[in-house]
């Protein structure tokens, strides 16, 4: 809904904030303390870590398929799981529904450390849109 109302408002792109999708665990510690983690934090990371996406995948298939329905391209934050790590992403979607990229962010701040690997800085690409120049950077970066 999102979408088709910044598309019917005349958008070329819509932007979407950071770990819009499997979300950001604002005041969630996981039960980390320094040497250990408690029963119910190994639990609660697990619900965190079954919520994030692969990418490629069925999931951003059919954020694709959003873009492609309403000809309009699509930056969207998303908490990423790539085998034992989970990245706080960025995935950039064509009007055609393609996934132009995947940012990860390079630097997780303070505490985000303890859920997130870093990116390596390789994925900052810049696309050629309808729109103009798009290119994504995730919060301090």
């Amino acid at each position: 809904r999102l979408t088709a109302d910044a598309r019917q408002q005349g958008a070329c792109i819509v932007v979407f904030p950071e770990a819009f999708v499997g979300g950001y665990p604002k005041f969630a510690d996981f039960g980390v303390r320094v040497g250990s983690r408690s029963e119910q934090g190994r639990d609660l990371y697990r619900s965190y870590h079954d919520a994030a996406i692969t990418v490629p995948s069925a999931e951003t298939d059919r954020i694709g398929s959003v873009a492609r329905q309403h000809g309009i391209y699509l930056v969207v934050g998303v908490i990423e799981k790539d085998q034992g790590t989970l990245y706080c992403a960025v995935l950039t979607f064509a009007d055609t529904g393609e996934l132009l990229g995947t940012h990860r962010k390079v630097l997780p701040t303070a505490a985000e450390r303890y859920i997130w690997g870093r990116g390596d800085g390789s994925t900052m690409p810049v696309f050629d849109t309808n729109c103009g120049k798009v290119g994504a950077c995730i919060c301090w970066e």
